[in-house]
């Protein structure tokens, strides 16, 4: 009689091939840029788009703005649910097919954003459609932050989690780099008309080659070795309201990295042209300069947190925002600022808000067990990014519309920073060391 076989042991999970590793970092990093590619370059486009989509006769410009920052907005809105669909699968059926179909649906609504009829062509149906594409957006970058980050800590060596996270944030400030680039030199080759009237499409329609290229990554992937041994142990699950704790707890300790990042990242441009007279292209070299600060620090900031700690890193970042975010803000007013000065400041403020974007994504998936980490991870980063990152815009316009008062920008990010600590004093000092639940 043949004896019973034992059951085959489960994959370990810190025992990743280094090979296998470095893929999921490509992979999970290059879904990333091209989300945030698209977000900034709507961010950046903003009055142009109000142009063409939000003004319809007797409506104003600043009017227009408002309306551009509210479908801005609204797909902001529409990522925690997003996070929610798209985590629970990523939790049910692995990260990996779940990475799949965000990025095809993240690739068809930007693309298609690239080819929708203006307000001129269709009339009032063109900002719906373009508010309904947004909201397919907002969907499927709710479903892309949670599985990206859980696949990039599964996968990291250990002792590296913060290092493989903060690729997450670094390809959103190279997409938002490559966004403001694209802008910066479509505004310097055409003239404004042209500009106006069909070069704002070209940067959407370039999501569809990139977006193909981040497919064929991704159907090259494996599952991560957290996600396949906990199938094989079938871990008791985490209690609902432990795990709706950790979701807001890790929503508040995000929350000054989301305003912050989102003031001086992407709002920065539209502030610059409507409230400080700026020109277009002085607008997008500001915004350069921010996110090149800011991608420079984020790395650093992530292997930082590896080495002393997510909680130390971060609540400097916070605390830098909350006591220069208003100093900054009248040296950009200043007309005795010269050129150069001013590009310090907005390279300075990038590199702050870096300190809490590096080590941020291994603090999150550090919160959660593997069973509930792509909902739970992603469910704090969109319901902090839905409130402080996608009204910022629509906020900080119509405060400053309302009372006049150009220092609204530096309120708003101090203040979130300011809040944020609070719950960055909650984190223990050796979590980065303690292996993924």
């Amino acid at each position: 009689m043949t004896p019973p076989t034992e059951p085959p042991a489960p994959p370990d999970p810190s025992t990743a091939p280094p090979a296998r590793s470095r893929r999921a970092l490509v992979a999970g990093s290059v879904g990333n840029f091209v989300e945030w590619y698209e977000f900034g370059v709507y961010g950046y486009f903003a009055t142009v788009i109000a142009a063409n989509f939000f003004t319809p006769e007797g409506g104003g410009d600043a009017e227009a703005l408002v309306k551009t920052y509210a479908s801005f907005a609204l797909a902001f809105f529409f990522r925690p649910v997003g996070a929610a669909l798209f985590g629970r699968l990523g939790d049910r059926i692995g990260r990996r097919p779940t990475l799949i179909v965000v990025i095809v649906l993240m690739t068809t609504a930007t693309t298609l954003i690239g080819l929708l009829p203006t307000y001129a062509t269709i009339g009032a149906a063109a900002p719906w459609l373009l508010t309904l594409l947004r909201i397919l957006q907002g969907l499927s970058a709710g479903g892309e932050f949670g599985g990206a980050v859980s696949l990039l800590t599964e996968f990291a060596p250990p002792g590296r989690r913060g290092l493989y996270g903060s690729w997450q944030s670094f390809t959103v400030a190279l997409g938002l780099l490559g966004g403001a680039g694209v802008a910066a030199l479509l505004a310097t080759l055409l003239t404004p008309g042209a500009l106006n009237d069909w070069g704002w499409r070209v940067p959407f329609l370039l999501t569809l080659p990139l977006g193909l290229v981040a497919l064929w990554l991704r159907l090259r992937l494996e599952e991560t070795p957290n996600f396949a041994a906990a199938q094989h142990t079938s871990p008791p699950p985490p209690r609902r309201a432990d795990v709706a704790r950790a979701i807001f707890l890790g929503a508040g300790r995000i929350m000054g990295w989301a305003a912050a990042g989102y003031t001086f990242l992407v709002v920065l441009p539209s502030y610059l042209q409507s409230t400080l007279n700026a020109s277009f292209r002085e607008a997008l070299v500001a915004t350069v300069l921010a996110n090149l600060g800011f991608a420079v620090s984020i790395v650093p900031a992530g292997l930082l947190s590896d080495r002393i700690g997510r909680r130390t890193v971060m609540l400097t970042g916070a605390g830098l925002v909350t006591a220069l975010s208003l100093p900054l803000i009248n040296l950009l007013q200043s007309d005795g600022t010269s050129t150069t000065g001013k590009g310090a400041a907005v390279f300075a403020a990038g590199v702050v808000v870096g300190l809490m974007a590096g080590p941020g994504p291994a603090m999150l998936a550090e919160m959660f067990p593997t069973s509930v980490r792509c909902t739970g991870l992603g469910l704090a980063y969109a319901l902090s990014n839905a409130v402080f990152s996608g009204c910022a815009g629509l906020i900080i316009t119509e405060l400053i519309k309302r009372t006049g008062d150009a220092d609204i920008p530096a309120y708003y990010a101090a203040g979130a920073c300011a809040l944020s600590m609070l719950a960055l004093l909650t984190l223990r000092g050796n979590d980065h060391r303690e292996p993924l639940r």
